[in-house]
This record gives structure tokens, C-alpha cells and sequence, in this order.
């Protein structure tokens, strides 16, 4: 069992590499128990427990549960794991939820009462962003202040045009798949249209959407869907992006595309929740 600053180091790890994982820890116990306040562990998506401890099979399940449910939808929560007659007595049901803690029977001899702190650890969401106009340049600039790891895909003349990104594609050749949350916003104005939204929309993403009219994109519709793309592929896209705000210069443009992000975001978490 690994203690726990190599529990820190391995925590380090994994964020640095943008695996999500969720941080189990107990803040609280009663009676006789196997774990003790601060014991840690380290749960993979899959349920499995990486490293640390936690105490044995009277609390595992439940924290697995919450741990997967955690990391699928982003929300912390606190697991009680509390002796049956208790749990009885307050007539709660197996995985129950009041008030923001989940609660669990438990079946061990030692009938304590636990609380464990369950927290997910995600990768940043990533936002791709296709083109070099000024609103493209305007958005890989502000989006890493909302936490967004930012791809951007533009021709190698125009890739100077972009300050800091995290990541550097030349062309629109992005990856078809990708690990976690990803957004895509073609902002091409004009140069090379058709490619990056053939790009776009033949990639898994939560939402793809283009800097443009309607007009254009209606008529961008009817070009690729000629070249072959089904429309229901095509249909995937949002267009024009962002809220309507009366935004009129590159940079209120862009905050009007971050705040659509922050509602669709908002969406997936709520239904992850339901």
C-alpha cells in the first residue's frame, strides 16, 4: 500500500496525463472502524481501486459506486456508510441520496458509522478551434482562462497569429477521437471552409459549431452534402455559433461562444445527474 505523498505523486501523474479518477477520502468515523479519518484511495473510471485504502468490504461498493457516478458526471458527493440498525431506524434506502450525501448500510460486525469525501478529478475540457480569423484568435486566448485545454488547427502560415496554444495542428487533420469533453468551433472566414467543417463533423465532439450566418452555413450545407456527407451528420452542427448577444467585435464574439459552451456543459452535467 502505497502512503500517502505516493498517493499525491500518483494523483500528479495521472492529471498530467489527462486520466480521470476520483479522490476517495475519509473524513469521518464513529465506533469501531477499519479506516480511520484521512485514509485515502484512488479510483479509475472502471471502479477499481488504484492505490490506498479505505477500509474493507463494509463501505467498498457504495464508494466504488459514488466514485464512478463521480467521475461520469463531475459532481463530488459524501458517502455515509451507517450501521443497519440505523439505517433502519431512519428508514433509508440502499443508495439513497437527502440533502447531498449518499447513503449505505453496513453489514460488517464492526457496525461503525463512516463518512468518505468522494471527489472527481477530470481533465480540462478541450476546445479545437479550426481557422485563423479574428475571432478564432480571440477565443484560443480566452478560453484557457475557463479552464479549456485549446487545440488550434490553421494553416502553418497562420499558426503565428496564435500566442500560447496547448496543442498545434497544421491543416484541419484533427483526430476523429479523443478522451473526455470536446468542442470544436470552425472560424475559418472564408479560408477553407469546406475542409475544416468537413474536419469538424466527421469528429466525436459535444458540440461543433461555426462562426458564420445562417445564410453561409445553409449554403456550406448544401455544398457538402453534395460531396457526400449524410445530413444527419451535417445536422450535428450549430450554426451561427454562440448566443445572441448583439456581440459585434472578435472578442465579445468569443465570450458569446464561451458562455454557449458553459450552458451546453451545464446541460450534460445536469443530465449526468439525473
Amino acid at each position: 500500500m502505497r502512503t500517502e505523498p505516493d498517493l499525491i505523486d500518483l494523483a500528479a501523474s495521472l492529471k498530467a496525463r489527462g486520466e480521470p479518477f476520483a479522490l476517495a477520502t475519509v473524513v469521518r468515523t464513529v465506533s469501531a472502524t477499519a479506516a480511520k479519518a484521512g485514509a485515502k484511495a484512488i479510483i479509475l473510471p472502471d471502479g477499481t481501486v488504484s492505490e490506498g485504502w479505505i477500509g474493507g468490504g463494509c463501505a467498498r461498493a457504495a464508494v466504488l459506486a459514488a466514485a464512478r457516478d463521480a467521475i461520469a458526471d463531475g459532481r463530488a458527493r459524501l458517502v455515509s456508510v451507517l450501521p443497519k440498525d440505523l439505517f433502519a431506524e431512519r428508514e433509508f434506502q440502499q443508495g439513497e441520496e437527502r440533502e447531498g450525501v449518499r447513503f449505505a448500510r453496513n453489514m460488517c460486525p464492526s457496525q461503525g458509522t463512516m463518512d468518505i469525501f468522494i471527489e472527481p478529478m477530470l481533465p480540462p475540457p478541450s476546445l479545437v478551434v479550426l481557422g485563423a480569423s479574428p475571432v478564432a484568435v480571440a477565443l484560443a486566448d480566452i478560453a484557457p482562462r475557463f479552464g479549456y485545454h485549446v487545440t488550434v488547427c490553421a494553416p502553418p502560415e497562420d499558426q503565428r497569429l496564435f500566442a500560447e496554444p496547448d496543442q498545434r495542428i497544421e491543416g484541419y487533420a484533427l483526430p476523429a477521437t479523443q478522451e473526455g469533453h470536446r468542442f470544436i468551433i470552425v472560424s475559418t472566414q472564408g479560408r477553407g471552409d469546406e475542409a475544416a467543417l468537413t474536419a469538424a463533423l466527421s469528429a466525436e465532439a459535444d458540440h461543433i459549431a461555426f462562426v458564420g450566418s445562417r445564410r453561409k452555413v445553409a449554403a456550406l450545407r448544401e455544398k457538402i452534402l453534395a460531396a457526400g456527407m449524410p445530413a444527419e451528420q451535417f445536422d450535428r452542427l450549430k450554426g451561427p455559433a454562440g448566443l445572441d448577444l448583439g456581440a459585434v467585435t472578435p472578442e465579445e464574439i468569443a465570450l458569446t461562444i464561451l458562455a454557449e459552451l458553459l450552458a451546453v456543459r451545464r446541460q450534460y452535467r445536469q443530465a449526468a445527474g439525473r
